[in-house]
């Protein structure tokens, strides 16, 4: 079985999203940035779920949304990337030694992808590719676009 999850800081705005570019942008482009872990998996799934909220979630300042669907509403589109498969990952690497040190976690973690969600928000289309370029790298990321409503 394979779950989603999406953790987003509670307290903290959009930001002004020129800081994440190499050269600035007209428009007041803003930014919210979130994690999200899909997990391939074997056996109980509120064993799973218990696992990441106590592992992965700090229940004070940050929002849970569990699914497929992007957790935040409004954006213009996600930028969502993450380590190549092979690349050196030190979170997913913690993840994973913590699980293994748990005597009986009720489920079997087959697989860990973790993704950084980057929501641009703007009244204007506003092309993707200015972000890929200065925030990916090719050698050790993959990633895609997810086009919002907008």
């Amino acid at each position: 079985m394979r779950e989603f999850f999406e953790i987003s800081d509670r307290f903290i705005e959009a930001a002004d999203a020129n800081g994440l570019l190499y050269e600035p942008l007209d428009g007041g482009l803003t930014f919210r940035r979130t994690r999200r872990y899909e997990v391939e998996f074997e056996g109980d799934k509120s064993a799973l779920e218990s696992f990441v909220r106590k592992t992965l979630l700090d229940e004070i300042s940050q929002d849970f949304h569990e699914g497929d669907a992007p957790a935040l509403k409004g954006f213009t589109f996600v930028l969502e990337y993450g380590m190549k498969p092979g690349a050196l990952d030190l979170e997913k690497e913690a993840i994973l030694t913590y699980y293994r040190g748990i005597k009986d976690p009720g489920f079997e973690l087959k697989d860990l992808k973790i993704r950084q969600q980057l929501y641009v928000f703007d009244a204007k289309a506003t092309d993707s590719d200015r972000f890929i370029r200065d925030i990916c790298n090719g050698a050790i990321h993959n990633w895609s676009v997810i086009q919002g409503a907008n």
